[in-house]
């Protein structure tokens, strides 16, 4: 078999437009907690609940979809997904009580958004990509940003003129688009189409041999149900130390990120005075960069190791969230730019590297259930941030104590990474380099 020529980018066109759908879908928990509290008269401790329960199932939804990809294939996983979140949006409409509030937010667009998840993009360029897999995947990981970027300032125009209700019809409106497009272009594998991944060596056997680590247990078995090859990829993983190290510092990832700044950026902007709207164009700015530095971090991860630039990348971070607090203003003052080009920068620059270290330890068929359990880490932390800076804001009247405790975790988790910093690399990967 020849390698895929073009088509591989076709498919990075098709999945990136699902991936930048899924954080188009998750941005607009943010936009939507003043309207939804005005309407109902609901706390912030109770919205912010139903964004941990989105984050939590996000997350744990993740592994078991990886699973279930491999199992049934990708396009009728994120065809499912689609669905769930087209209906979860759909329903807010009409719903009258916080606990369904709970279970669309929580249940139906936490797992619709968890199957298209960065453990998606991780599966797409394992198997279509042999060279440039970090590029490809820091790509991936910046459509997240693309999402925020396009459709927060957009959601929070319509939450308020003509109500949050039309928000919510927008998201699903999303979502039932995109499924035409992966009924037509997308393809499991480059295989389907009797080719081998972008860039392969003619010799395919003997780069899946010199891929795969020593330790790395027997192929998982096809006919398994797919909830099955999660737990036992996972009951494999965790006799790992590099596998706890991992989920510790992708919790904290989550924490500092999707269940911090995400959600509660803009309400934290509105205490010191500043309007909404423009609040949510900051978040904005910070997709632009999240473009920059994903991608950059990707072309890194082919070329440096990944742990050192993981420890750079919560170190630094953790040090902007100490001076966040004094930065907010009713306007936007300069040093208010720093903090949001800086995180811009460094949002999810932590996924290409994440997502390297669990091929070299795990070898490259686990690399992406094992992912999806990192992944789950990352969104439980984002589920308990996001429920405890709204309970600090409850009890203290700001999000001081949000901010620092976010940057004391940062700095362990650079500080755990240290171990790491010596991992070999694999055969495969170094060759990535060209």
């Amino acid at each position: 078999m020849k390698p895929v020529g073009r088509y591989a980018f076709l498919i990075v066109a098709v999945t990136l437009f699902a991936l930048l759908a899924g954080a188009a879908f998750r941005s607009t928990t943010g936009a939507l907690f003043e309207p939804l509290e005005h309407e109902f008269g609901w706390s912030r401790t109770g919205t912010s609940g139903a964004v941990t329960a989105n984050l939590i199932f996000y997350g744990l939804t993740a592994p078991f979809a990886a699973a279930a990809m491999e199992r049934f294939g990708v396009k009728r996983v994120i065809i499912t997904g689609l669905t769930l979140v087209a209906l979860g949006a759909g329903l807010t409409t009409v719903m009258t009580s916080l606990w369904q509030l709970w279970v669309l937010w929580g249940l139906f667009i936490g797992i619709g958004t968890g199957v298209m998840a960065l453990v998606f993009g991780a599966i797409v360029a394992q198997r279509w990509f042999h060279t440039h897999r970090g590029l490809v995947m820091g790509i991936f990981s910046a459509a997240n940003a693309c999402g925020q970027l396009i459709f927060l300032p957009l959601i929070v125009q319509l939450a308020h003129h003509p109500g949050w209700r039309a928000a919510s019809l927008a998201t699903a409106s999303v979502a039932l688009l995109v499924i035409p497009f992966f009924l037509l272009f997308f393809r499991d594998r480059p295989q389907d189409m009797g080719r081998l991944p972008y860039g392969s060596p003619t010799d395919l056997e003997y780069d899946a041999a010199a891929a795969t680590p020593a330790h790395s247990s027997a192929s998982i078995h096809p006919q398994r149900a797919a909830w099955r090859i999660a737990i036992d990829v996972l009951a494999e993983a965790s006799k790992s130390r590099a596998f706890w190290i991992l989920a510790f510092t992708f919790f904290v990832c989550g924490w500092s990120t999707n269940g911090l700044i995400q959600t509660h950026f803009i309400p934290a902007a509105h205490d010191h005075g500043m309007p909404a709207t423009t609040a949510a164009g900051l978040l904005a700015v910070i997709g632009i960069f999240d473009v920059i530095g994903t991608v950059l971090s990707g072309w890194l991860t082919d070329r440096m190791n990944p742990a050192i630039l993981l420890m750079i990348y919560y170190t630094l971070r953790g040090l902007s969230l100490v001076f966040l607090n004094t930065m907010l203003a009713p306007t936007i003052e300069p040093p208010l730019w720093v903090f949001i080009i800086f995180y811009g920068l460094d949002w999810v620059a932590t996924v290409p590297p994440t997502v390297a270290l669990c091929r070299t330890y795990f070898g490259p068929q686990k690399a992406g259930i094992v992912f999806g359990w990192v992944f789950a880490s990352h969104m439980i932390g984002a589920g308990i941030a996001s429920v405890s800076a709204g309970m600090i804001r409850d009890l203290t009247g700001t999000y001081l104590l949000a901010w620092l405790s976010a940057a004391v975790l940062c700095i362990a988790a650079a500080a755990s990474l240290l171990s790491l910093r010596s991992a070999p690399r694999l055969v495969h990967d170094v060759a990535m380099k060209g």
